[in-house]
């Protein structure tokens, strides 16, 4: 059954073929299609924008309003302690870097880019209805600007997050797209031809997105340095910094996620937080600590009009202001979600369901509403003051918006550097974090917790140097990203399946825990023995001791009710794990003597619905403070032996158990599975 998470085989990690040879045929066709005829493929491209835009503008508004619905539902709802992991799992990461790299993953230097240009941009030429420059138009600048980088985006992020995750950590599956359509269209599928078609576009999206991010990168970055140094703005320039963020990539993509990305997304996050202070402090702070409160207030006020505001009313205006703005974004952001949604999943292990979203949705929300409202104001507030080259510059070449706001604010110089710092870093994590993606989606054999092998994200962080270089020098870049934006349409209804199987599982959950209430005898207390009871309860036995009860108690319970199932025409298997199948907690310097036993590992098969799975780990734990003893070795320290099911630990010991209790336990855990398929059936 798909949901076991049981396969104790690991395979070799090996190269997908499959998904390797058809993302770079198809991304290698599409750019030389770009680069050969670019006056041609941008206008056909820009005509399926706006086809896209006037036949599925409603569906866009609708589906993307119904994904963050969902995903608040769950993170409101009764499954949201769900664990993105086995129950007993802790984060796999503190909650500051994970915070951290939510923040680089999800906003990157896009932030950058249109910090102070698209406010501007709202309030200088706003939607069909409004005056330009007018008072209205500024309030309604940064509502606007909220509604495209607001929780709409990030409900579509925390939904394919939430979803690679559940299905990777919950159901031991690989963290890949294909994963969560497990339970529609079944493993065999899956595992085949349609499983590497879903990979496949997985990669083709996030390899156009990355380049043309990349691209976007490299113009604010030229712009900048341009700004501070003098250097002109060429493509000999700007082609030495893709050489240069693309080698600091691969050196971050050698150190893994623990070290490279998480190192270099603090650092984001607390360069951009000291920069974003800087404008608050030297700016008109109080102004902009006023219209921060309103515009947070405004947003949240008209958020459901604008939700499903398609300017059916407006005429073809209305329809071309909303095709290259709100559904450019919606489908930028859709597009952008295998990998964005792939890389949080992977940082995500062993949070809950209700942190995930509201962490997702929520931290980088508010860092948003101050980044937009700071620099959108204090642009917004010069211009209506007179400034009206910041106004021009900012709609004619959004990449020196920023840089030309910090020409009116004490030490420009020193800010505009820090922005290229920052515009670089950004870069730069984009690229490492996009390689570790596409590696993981083009390999077979991976498992839910490693990385593809380095030279394939190396390979990966080449490709996207490379094909930015390409339409650098070509001018493809607007074209990939019409095909990006094209992309999100198809991926949209991925997303709608990926509700579903949500759903469906998320249900599942709920029966078990509904099995699991079920009256069953209590194996110990009789109320005849209760000083040995009382023994059990406060001993804290060693590790051999431990060890001795796996083999004279456990293990010959475990056989004679193995015995019983297969005489019952059951399929079983009755395994002894050793030491790195079991993971962290264990004592590696005891795991020595040859005919060890760390854990003990009884499977039922019953054929297309879940095995049931009974586990005895040995467990390694502090012993309470009032029980050391500073004159026994190893005192800190004593042993469990665990009980595991298929979703991870359930927090209790067996040791002082008699033969006959761990029968019994089993047998009560049986049950409870039983009721838990009636259920679902």
């Amino acid at each position: 059954m798909y949901s076991s998470p049981s396969q104790d085989v690991t395979k070799p990690l090996t190269l997908n073929k499959t998904v390797f040879l058809g993302s770079a045929i198809i991304s290698i066709l599409l750019i030389i299609w770009t680069i050969a005829f670019p006056d041609y493929s941008e206008a056909l491209l820009s005509a399926s924008m706006t086809w896209v835009s006037d036949k599925f503008g409603w569906y866009y508004m609708l589906v993307v309003a119904a994904y963050s619905i969902f995903a608040l539902f769950v993170g409101f709802s009764k499954y949201g302690d769900i664990k993105l992991g086995q129950d007993h799992e802790k984060a796999q990461f503190p909650f500051l870097a994970w915070a951290a790299m939510l923040f680089s993953a999800g906003i990157g230097i896009d932030l950058l880019f249109f910090g102070a240009s698209e406010p501007l941009m709202h309030y200088l030429t706003p939607h069909t209805g409004l005056e330009p420059a007018s008072a209205e138009a500024m309030r309604e600048a940064l509502a606007q600007t909220f509604l495209h980088w607001g929780l709409h985006g990030w409900g579509i992020y925390a939904l394919i997050g939430m979803a690679l995750a559940y299905f990777a950590y919950r159901k031991n599956m690989p963290l890949a797209l294909r994963s969560p359509l497990t339970p529609i269209f079944g493993e065999r599928l899956i595992k085949g031809w349609l499983g590497d078609g879903i990979d496949t576009f997985g990669v083709v999206c996030t390899l156009m997105g990355i380049a043309t991010s990349l691209g976007i990168g490299v113009l604010q970055a030229n712009a900048g340095l341009t700004h501070v140094f003098g250097i002109e703005s060429s493509k000999t320039v700007q082609a030495l910094i893709i050489v240069g963020v693309v080698a600091a990539a691969a050196i971050s993509a050698m150190t893994g996620v623990e070290k490279g990305v998480r190192r270099l997304s603090e650092f984001n996050m607390l360069s951009s937080i000291l920069l974003l202070l800087a404008i608050l402090v030297m700016g008109n702070t109080v102004y902009l600590l006023n219209t921060f409160t309103q515009n947070i207030g405004q947003y949240f006020q008209t958020i459901v009009y604008k939700t499903f505001d398609v300017y059916a009313y407006d005429g073809a205006a209305g329809a071309e202001w909303k095709s290259w703005w709100t559904i450019f974004f919606w489908a930028w952001w859709v597009a952008w979600a295998p990998f964005v949604g792939l890389f949080i999943a992977r940082i995500s292990r062993g949070r809950t369901l209700r942190e995930f979203v509201f962490g997702v949705m929520f931290i980088p929300l508010g860092f948003i509403f101050a980044w937009f409202s700071i620099f959108g104001n204090s642009a917004i507030d010069l211009v209506a003051n007179g400034a009206t080259e910041l106004g021009e510059i900012a709609v004619n070449d959004a990449a020196m918006g920023m840089f030309a706001l910090f020409e009116y604010f004490p030490y420009s110089e020193v800010l505009s550097f820090a922005g290229v710092v920052i515009g670089l870093i950004f870069f730069v994590t984009s690229a490492d974090s996009g390689a570790l993606v596409l590696a993981n989606l083009s390999s077979r054999g991976m498992t839910n917790d490693t990385d593809a092998p380095v030279w394939l994200r190396l390979f990966w962080a080449a490709a996207t140097g490379l094909i930015t270089l390409g339409l650098l020098f070509a001018g493809g870049f607007s074209s990939l990203q019409s095909v990006s934006v094209i992309a999100g349409l198809p991926f949209s209804i991925i997303l709608v399946l990926y509700m579903m199987s949500m759903w469906k599982s998320l249900k599942e959950e709920g029966n078990k825990r509904k099995a699991s209430t079920i009256g069953t005898a209590n194996v110990l207390d009789s109320g005849k023995s209760w000083k040995a009871r009382l023994q059990r309860i406060v001993s804290f036995p060693g590790h051999a001791q431990v060890e001795k009860f796996l083999h004279t108690v456990v293990m010959p319970a475990m056989s004679e009710v193995e015995k019983e199932f297969k005489a019952g025409g059951l399929k079983t298997s009755l395994d002894t794990k050793n030491l790195a199948s079991i993971g962290e907690g264990i004592d590696a310097g005891m795991d020595q003597d040859s005919g060890q036993v760390d854990g003990l590992k009884l499977r039922v098969g019953h054929g297309d619905e879940d095995d049931f799975i009974y586990e005895v780990n040995l467990i390694k734990a502090h012993r309470p403070n009032f029980t050391l003893s500073t004159s026994t070795k190893h005192a800190e320290y004593y042993y469990r032996a665990e009980v595991f099911l298929s979703e991870g630990s359930q927090e209790y010991d067996l040791v002082g158990y008699s033969k006959e209790q761990v029968l019994v336990d089993i047998l009560n855990q049986y049950e409870r599975h039983l009721q838990y398929l009636h259920l679902e059936r």
